[in-house]
């Protein structure tokens, strides 16, 4: 069993946390296009939500990953998509690899202050040229002495107009592109540092943003996650943990649309019956909720095979393609069923339709979800076992 009596006292807690400190407030920062994320983090770390599978010595709670996916799950039920996302980006993207392969001196500076909630943290992989084609990206840290001097850009970068350091991955090399990079935590703070603009977005209102330059931005080389090289295999492998939380923090979001559009379309009536008397529309909200069951258990299995060791990149490819689709197909249905008031910001239905477009996009696009997948299959031109 995954899930034990511990996890389940850990998840009341967290869904107290979710009704009192942060539901109440999403229609303000919604409105803001920001939410308070050190105020917010700050809660958070010192109730232990952010740490809760890092190592205790950096003051985590040790806990196995299933404890991760549960909190992923929960937060599900946080009534946008950009809030939890940036938790996500704290927790799930930007410090897996930090955690597993920084020294204890870097782990100190930039993984103890983001577990307790005094650092917000960013992750910086993609650029306006290489958004999911990871390998392409531009951005170098060239050696100087004990330094690295970085220059280039990041874009699309969560958490970034607040953030106090960037998981930064970079080129220290002019080897093969999977062995010329390197993961380097850098402080935001830091001289060369240009948060050039706040993005604009269609969704994920209330998650800032941001287009970040670095020009000759000058870091210690004791900053680097792990070895130097290694960067572009640390990223996959963090990957996996970001592609699962990313599948598991639809779950209840999605299950809110759906109850959502029953409770609306059992009290909307139109020729003399209510919305949700037609077969099409009963139907429907049945099948979308036997997706919800079938993505959670292709999430638990995966989680199931992480804590035991194993290399989940398949399964939570499949977890993360299947979670993008599902949220496309499932809040377009729902939208519909509200009819008129489902094109309107008040309603919950047209802020899921607008949020849930991202995970077919972020950590991956649906195409590179596809393309990997077809590479494990040998069916992939070019990679063995394809014709």
């Amino acid at each position: 069993m995954l899930f034990t009596a511990d996890h389940d006292d850990i998840r009341r807690s967290l869904q107290k946390f979710i009704a009192n400190e942060i539901n109440p407030h999403v229609d303000d920062w919604e409105r803001a296009d920001i939410f308070p994320a050190h105020e917010l983090f700050k809660k958070m770390g010192s109730l232990g939500f952010l740490g809760l599978n890092k190592p205790v010595e950096f003051g985590g709670s040790g806990l196995d990953y299933s404890y991760a996916l549960m909190m992923a799950e929960e937060l599900g039920a946080i009534t946008c998509g950009g809030v939890p996302m940036a938790i996500g980006v704290q927790t799930d993207m930007a410090t897996p690899a930090l955690a597993r392969f920084g020294s204890d001196e870097v782990r100190r500076e930039f993984l103890a202050p983001s577990v307790s909630g005094d650092f917000v943290a960013c992750i910086g992989v993609s650029e306006p040229g290489a958004g999911s084609d990871v390998a392409s990206i531009k951005t170098q840290a060239r050696s100087d002495g004990d330094d690295y001097v970085i220059n280039g850009g990041k874009m699309w970068i969560t958490n970034g107009t607040q953030a106090d350091w960037i998981c930064l991955l970079a080129n220290t090399g002019d080897g093969p592109v999977h062995r010329n990079k390197s993961l380097i935590c850098v402080p935001m703070k830091s001289k060369g540092v240009n948060v050039a603009r706040k993005l604009d977005k269609m969704g994920m209102r209330s998650s800032d943003t941001a287009q970040i330059f670095f020009d000759e931005v000058r870091v210690p080389k004791r900053n680097r996650i792990g070895e130097e090289g290694k960067g572009f295999t640390y990223q996959m492998i963090q990957f996996q943990e970001e592609r699962l939380w990313g599948a598991a923090a639809c779950l209840k979001s999605h299950e809110y649309i759906i109850n959502e559009t029953i409770e609306y379309t059992r009290n909307r009536k139109a020729f003399g019956q209510s919305i949700l008397d037609n077969q099409v529309v009963h139907f429907k909200l049945a099948e979308m909720q036997t997706e919800v069951e079938l993505l959670r258990a292709l999430i638990y299995r995966a989680a199931e095979q992480l804590v035991a060791g194993e290399d989940v990149t398949k399964l939570a490819t499949m977890a993360k393609l299947k979670a993008g689709r599902l949220g496309r197909e499932l809040t377009d249905a729902c939208l519909q069923y509200w009819g008129g008031m489902g094109f309107t910001n008040e309603t919950p239905v047209s802020r899921a339709y607008r949020d849930s477009r991202l995970t077919s996009i972020g950590g991956g696009a649906d195409e590179v979800m596809l393309m990997v997948l077809c590479k494990m299959m040998g069916t992939l031109p070019g990679s063995k076992g394809s014709s």
